[in-house]
């Protein structure tokens, strides 16, 4: 199983508000945390990508969701010395939006188990044999003949454009409107993603990228079709502008505890 991002739990709204626990990840993520942004809204030195970190931030008991951001933000500031400043980009991106024929995704029920995110246990398995990642993340599994299996619960629409586009190596910006979280499970074929162009560009024939093709071995669908197939949604090429925080300084070392 492949988790793109390691794993964060906790902080205000959640079973364990008074802290913010990540484990294993780049510090392209409590940067995300921190400002409420997408990892493709953030530009720096490539080892925040490479390098991993665990990081405990404690929470004052009452906090808001805003006063989390800041805790982080300043935590940031003092522990790895970040310094940047806001910009602003206009690049090749992707819009996800429900199909036509509507949403095909399932809202999740209202439950207490994300409390057990990180607890160092592999995740149940799923009647077919398939890991079961921590509630609000997503994992990708190889499965038969090819395929992969993108998987979460509890996951909303922020996460699930955020994993697409590190998956496909382009911004994917969240026009669904869809406010809530949601279980997924999305079957298809890896063609087409990483870095490189997928399918139309923007301006050309329609720029819409479900209508890519299978590949040639009929290892079942693109992400593009699995997505307007099995979940209802579309991913449309544009061109457009992208809020970015670009990040003029930091430590790769962290101050001592």
């Amino acid at each position: 199983m492949v988790r793109f991002q390691g794993s964060v739990d906790g902080g205000p709204g959640t079973p364990s508000p008074s802290r913010i626990r990540f484990t294993d990840v780049p510090l392209r993520v409590p940067i995300m945390r921190a400002y409420d942004v997408q990892s493709f809204q953030v530009s720096g030195p490539s080892w925040m990508e490479s390098q991993r970190f665990d990081i405990v931030a404690k929470v004052p008991e009452g906090a808001t969701k805003e006063d989390a951001q800041i805790i982080l933000q300043n935590l940031l500031a003092d522990r790895f010395k970040l310094k940047l400043h806001k910009g602003s980009k206009e690049v090749s991106i992707y819009e996800l939006v429900v199909a036509k024929g509507g949403i095909k995704i399932k809202e999740a029920a209202q439950t207490a188990a994300a409390s057990a995110e990180g607890a160092g246990e592999l995740p149940p398995r799923s009647k077919d044999g398939f890991l079961r990642t921590p509630h609000g993340q997503l994992g990708i599994q190889a499965m038969g003949n090819g395929r992969m299996r993108m998987q979460g619960d509890a996951v909303t629409i922020a996460r699930l454009t955020d994993i697409i586009g590190m998956a496909l190596g382009r911004p994917v910006v969240d026009k669904t409107g869809l406010t809530g979280a949601y279980d997924v499970t999305l079957d298809f074929s890896p063609e087409g993603m990483g870095p490189g162009p997928k399918g139309p560009a923007p301006g050309e024939g329609g720029g819409n990228p479900a209508e890519a093709p299978r590949d040639s071995n009929d290892s079942g669908p693109t992400i593009f079709t699995a997505l307007q197939e099995q979940l209802g949604l579309n991913l449309e090429s544009r061109k457009g502008p992208v809020d970015l925080l670009v990040v003029e300084s930091v430590e790769k070392v962290p101050t001592k505890n």
